[in-house]
């Protein structure tokens, strides 16, 4: 995107209906001038091609088990008409080390009621051992809750709360309200329990909540109040902004989480990278330039963010926990992406949304923020059929060996999932 084309994509942010049938209209005269490409790069199909969708969700979770085996995914019938759909989803096990036309490859192990098209479910496997067990949110008699599925015996035990991020020992986890989320960003959230603090911009509620994944104790952390009254802006006190939380990550060690608080004040959205010990104390404003997007913990005291820095402008920047010390990394990248590290630091990996020919790339980088070098070693066409809210993502995850990357497409016509081979 040029510099003119982000600074009309940023005055557009103010008007959202104009900016989404302007997008369509300009996207549809450049992809028109534009050579054709529907796919690059050495990638496999880990998912059927049998007429259904399938998907795995966000890119902070690695959908293979501790082997680089096994893999899982979402199976669905629609996920071009709705962001968040109302028909059930299949949780399916790929095994990987099977060949394509084998019955025995893929393997339904459950059904969800709660997921969306961005995210999935929150399905993972389970730590420490990433092996045994998944766990994922459903929504059962009314409630969100998550299940913790025992694949050796089939058995499951329902935690009383749905998931967000779940700690590396798979001992807690932390959450949000995702029915405020669904209402106020569809793709993200679940439409199933109604908002009890709907219409209400500042409620004086909780927004974040810890559950004791081995008791099923839950205990309510932050109010939305707790961070409007943090370090407050004049933007935050307008009695019409609405308030939000989103995208919740714990540290590797399980101590510290991020998170995005969002306002909307006028038309316009703020964004705020706020870091808090699991406890809910410690509370640390990181970054505070009005636009934080997808972040990813390097180690326990980096968070790697795409981001806005006055007088640098948007890009990746590694920022240092607790501290303003930060460095612009690879600014050759100043559109959005989905990054995350390898298990071994040494590698990240990031993805673009599609360019004016429609063509969304992936991109590896040094784990050295130092090195500025790049290689792009996928790309693939996305049609006009997934767009919007309903867009597919590619969402990179790397495998436990590093080696491997799994993303989701729809260059074929219907949402997959693809690995592609790092030659590093």
């Amino acid at each position: 995107m040029s510099s003119l084309e982000q600074k009309i994509n940023y005055q557009l942010n103010k008007y959202p209906a104009i900016k989404k049938n302007v997008k369509r209209i300009y996207q549809h005269f450049m992809y028109a001038m534009s050579k054709k490409v529907k796919v690059e790069g050495n990638i496999v199909r880990l998912s059927p091609s049998d007429g259904y969708e399938y998907f795995f969700g966000y890119y902070d979770k690695s959908p293979w088990d501790v082997t680089d085996r096994y893999v899982l995914c979402l199976r669905a019938k629609d996920t071009w008409s709705d962001v968040s759909p109302r028909d059930v989803a299949d949780i399916i096990l790929i095994d990987t080390m099977k060949a394509e036309n084998d019955e025995g490859r893929i393997r339904k192990i459950a059904v969800t009621h709660a997921w969306n098209v961005q995210q999935g479910c929150m399905m993972q496997w389970l730590g420490p051992d990433y092996q045994s067990r998944i766990i994922y949110n459903d929504c059962r008699d009314g409630k969100y809750c998550s299940v913790i599925l025992d694949l050796k015996n089939m058995k499951e035990r329902v935690i009383n709360a749905p998931v967000y991020t779940v700690s590396a020992d798979g001992n807690f986890a932390l959450t949000l309200d995702f029915s405020r989320l669904y209402n106020l960003r569809p793709g993200y959230g679940y439409y199933n329990v109604p908002e009890i603090t709907k219409g209400i911009g500042l409620p004086d509620a909780f927004a974040i909540w810890s559950i004791n994944l081995q008791n099923n104790e839950i205990t309510p952390l932050l109010k939305y109040e707790d961070f409007a009254k943090f370090k407050p802006r004049e933007e935050m006190a307008d009695k019409d902004a609405v308030h939000k939380v989103n995208h919740l990550m714990l540290s590797p060690n399980g101590r510290r989480f991020m998170v995005l608080y969002r306002w909307f004040n006028s038309g316009r959205k703020y964004t705020r990278l706020i870091t808090c010990n699991v406890d809910g104390s410690d509370m640390y404003l990181l970054s505070d330039d009005d636009m934080v997007s997808h972040c990813y913990w390097k180690d326990d005291e980096h968070i790697l963010a795409f981001a806005n820095k006055h007088g640098i402008g948007t890009g990746y920047y590694l920022m240092k926990d607790k501290t303003q010390e930060y460095s612009h990394c690879w600014p050759q990248f100043s559109n959005d992406g989905h990054p995350s590290y390898s298990l071994d630091g040494k590698y990240v990996v990031t993805d673009s949304y599609p360019d004016r020919a429609r063509i969304a790339s992936i991109n590896l980088m040094s784990g050295d923020e130092s090195k500025k070098e790049s290689k792009t070693i996928a790309r693939v066409f996305a049609p006009f059929k997934y767009d919007n809210d309903t867009r597919c993502d590619l969402h990179p995850r790397w495998n436990h060996k590093g080696n491997m990357i799994c993303f989701d497409g729809v260059f074929e016509g219907g949402r997959g999932l693809y690995s592609v081979n790092v030659r590093r």
